[in-house]
């Protein structure tokens, strides 16, 4: 049963997709059709691999009208305005392998960021995610934030600029920072890393890195996970215990 509700989903959300990337080629001007072309292939080839994985499934139950319009949410997301940070600090918590981080969120020095962080987490974006990455070597940083699991993902969207970054690179133990491409100053979108031990991060071309908060009290717990170095040995990579990042509640 749950074998044929998984293809049931996968089938929904691949006739979904047609639909949306017929809807977009209709409204694109000539000159943007054949990227809109592009775009439905890309869907095609994506869902029929699907579906060729798990086999094909029953007609599903849930309409096309209603799956065009919850992957619209899902593909069709704005970067937050920076507003919604209202320009103060917010307290709450970050758990991390069910252990509590007291948090605040720098609302006034970094807006951008902030309102994306409490607009994701308000959404449930952040829950049971795997943290990817961790540097123990010269930079002491727990990476988080990535759906995909391996640093690759993102929220549906980029933004920028850099904010709140320090003059002298130096970005103290417990601080919270938006991760970014090397060299891109608006590539941020829901990645982001704790220092736990004082770490100088040079800056790149485009400057340094957004310091959006900071660990209040718990950030032994990532002491502990660093502790225990990487999966495969290096001062850089995965955990070597898998590390969740089970919510994060703001007010």
């Amino acid at each position: 049963m749950a074998k044929r509700n998984q293809q049931q989903e996968i089938t929904r959300r691949f006739e979904a997709k047609q639909e949306i990337a017929r809807q977009r080629a209709e409204r694109a001007p000539k000159d943007n059709r054949l990227f809109a072309t592009i775009a439905l292939a890309a869907v095609l080839v994506t869902a029929v691999g699907q579906i060729l994985y798990f086999g094909p499934g029953e007609t599903p139950a849930a309409s096309l009208e209603d799956s065009v319009e919850e992957l619209t949410e899902e593909i069709e997301r704005e970067v937050p305005d920076p507003s919604l940070s209202e320009n103060r600090d917010w307290t709450g918590s970050l758990l991390l392998n069910d252990q509590p981080l007291e948090i605040t969120m720098f609302g006034e020095q970094a807006p951008q960021a902030v309102a994306n962080f409490v607009s994701l987490s308000d959404a449930g974006f952040y829950e049971d995610m795997e943290c990817h990455r961790l540097v123990t070597d010269g930079i002491f940083v727990l990476q988080c934030g990535d759906p995909s699991g391996d640093g690759s993902g993102g929220p549906g969207y980029t933004w920028g600029p850099i904010e709140n970054a320090p003059e002298d690179d130096l970005y103290p133990a417990g601080s919270i920072a938006m991760a970014r491409a090397s060299n891109l100053g608006d590539s941020m979108g829901s990645q982001f890393f704790i220092v736990y031990e004082d770490s100088v991060i040079p800056s790149d071309v485009a400057g340094g890195y957004t310091i959006m908060g900071q660990v209040d009290n718990g950030l032994e717990t990532v002491i502990e996970i660093a502790s225990q170095g990487t999966a495969d040995g290096s001062n850089d990579g995965t955990p070597a215990e898998p590390v969740i990042l089970n919510s994060v509640e703001l007010q």
